[in-house]
């Protein structure tokens, strides 16, 4: 089967659960496990993140850019870079337009399943 050029997660991705996340402009699926998750987001907007702090993160980037304040430190992370967040650290950022990366969070939790629209 083909894919879908502007979709960059193939079906096996696609056919996962849709992730709540409450930011604007993504697209995101969740693989979830007893002790964690792993989502596959991509962005059509430009995001602004708050500071915040979380359990430990890694991310893998795929296309795009993210910029971060980790540990009071700004960070810019492209195509093929890989980020770690430890947990508890304090951090904030900006997501651009057409960033697609793939996410461990080492919590179960961290999102729900985004409900189903109703006819």
């Amino acid at each position: 089967m083909k894919q879908d050029k502007k979709e960059i997660f193939p079906e096996p991705v696609t056919a996962l659960p849709e992730a709540d996340i409450p930011l604007k402009g993504v697209k995101a699926y969740l693989s979830q496990a007893d002790r964690h998750q792993i989502i596959f987001m991509a962005f059509e907007e430009d995001v602004d993140l708050p500071e915040h702090s979380h359990a430990a993160q890694v991310g893998f980037v795929l296309e795009g850019k993210i910029e971060m304040v980790l540990d009071g430190e700004r960070k810019t992370f492209t195509k093929g870079d890989r980020y770690y967040i430890p947990a508890g650290m304090r951090h904030s950022g900006k997501i651009f337009a057409g960033y697609a990366d793939i996410t461990f969070f080492d919590e179960p939790g961290r999102y729900g399943v985004k409900p189903r629209k109703r006819d």
